[in-house]
């Protein structure tokens, strides 16, 4: 089994205009935003990076931290480098990840066990928390959601005021899909950017990776 992979590297957003895209995610959460070569461009928080945004249609993908980078599945990767988000990073600031979540329709949670040395605790009726004991006593990582209405992996991201957070949303040409509603990993909104492109969670102030799941 691998060394259990501790949190995520990195996420990264392709979506078919790039600009428009990190243009209104840093309009919405605060991001310093530097262009990279290629054509795709890259959001901070401070001296961490919250996301890479890039040329393509593929959506959100999630790169955990691991023993050798790989592909795996539903949007995901195994990347190098030091983990920058999870149980036992610093707690999320605004504006960056605080949560992954796997939607899938006929979940495999085998998988994810034997390829990231994660273990499974049932938290709710078609969900479940994957830990990691990397570093001690185990922390959730990830979640799982048994569900039809979508497929791989949703992004969380960190804000002060999740109200405030909508209004800039609409502001800036996104929808708001689901208004603030309370949940067990806390106070969140679904929204998308222009287009469509881009849905994500807002969760507001999460005390460490997970929010309530921390």
């Amino acid at each position: 089994m691998p060394v259990s992979s501790c949190g995520v590297r990195r996420v990264e957003l392709s979506v078919a205009e790039p600009e428009v895209s990190v243009d209104f995610f840093a309009g919405v959460l605060g991001w310093t935003v530097l262009a990279e070569p290629g054509g795709s461009f890259s959001g901070w928080v401070g001296d961490r990076l919250a996301a890479r945004v890039v040329a393509g249609d593929r959506g959100w993908r999630v790169f955990f931290g691991g023993d050798e980078p790989r592909e795996l599945r539903g949007g995901s990767a195994v990347g190098g480098g030091r983990v920058l988000h999870g149980p036992w990073a610093p707690r999320p600031r605004g504006g960056e990840p605080c949560w992954v979540e796997l939607m899938a329709e006929e979940p495999d949670d085998g998988f994810w066990v034997g390829e990231l040395g994660w273990g499974v605790r049932p938290a709710g009726e078609g969900f479940v928390l994957f830990t990691s004991s990397r570093q001690g006593e185990p922390r959730p990582v990830a979640g799982r959601l048994a569900t039809s209405r979508a497929r791989g992996w949703r992004v969380y991201f960190a804000v002060g005021d999740v109200v405030a957070a909508c209004g800039r949303v609409s502001a800036l040409g996104g929808r708001v899909v689901v208004d603030p509603v309370v949940v067990p990993t806390g106070l969140v909104a679904s929204v998308e950017g222009p287009g469509g492109g881009g849905g994500c969670v807002l969760l507001e102030r999460p005390e460490g990776w997970g929010g309530a799941w921390a």
